[in-house]
């Protein structure tokens, strides 16, 4: 793993945020070691503009909560509603509509790289409890 322990931190921090308002397809792509401009890139995808818009939102808020808050030195596409990409240095982000992100294929194109597990923690907590009713 090629990723700093802040673009991790971050790249989960976002991930979370993405779940937490329903995204769809989250992966994390390690890309450190293919570019220089870098770490991770994060992916996200909604089935409608309204909901893109939520989750860009929602990561924003959620890394600027952070102990060593984060904020994006360039955010690009949000008149559209249909991709929006958030560019924190260590990480970008990618909150595509359903249908841009199965045009572009953005984890196709980086499919060489390798990706950064994540689960989302409320199916953990899920996972959890209901392993916990059956055992009752």
């Amino acid at each position: 793993m090629t990723v700093s322990e802040r673009a991790h931190e971050l790249a989960m921090a976002a991930a979370q945020a993405a779940a937490d308002k329903k995204a769809q397809d989250i992966v994390i792509i390690d890309v450190g070691d293919q570019l220089a401009i870098t770490d991770a890139f994060v992916l996200a995808a909604a089935p409608n503009e309204r909901q893109v818009l939520a989750i860009v939102d929602a990561i924003e808020e959620r890394l600027l909560e952070l102990p060593e808050k984060a904020k994006p030195v360039r955010r690009e596409g949000e008149r559209g509603g249909r991709w929006v990409l958030l560019d924190y240095v260590d990480i970008v982000v990618h909150v595509q509509h359903t249908e841009e992100r199965e045009f572009y294929a953005l984890d196709r194109l980086w499919k060489d790289c390798p990706q950064i597990p994540f689960v989302d923690r409320d199916l953990v907590e899920a996972d959890a409890s209901a392993g916990t009713s059956t055992a009752e």
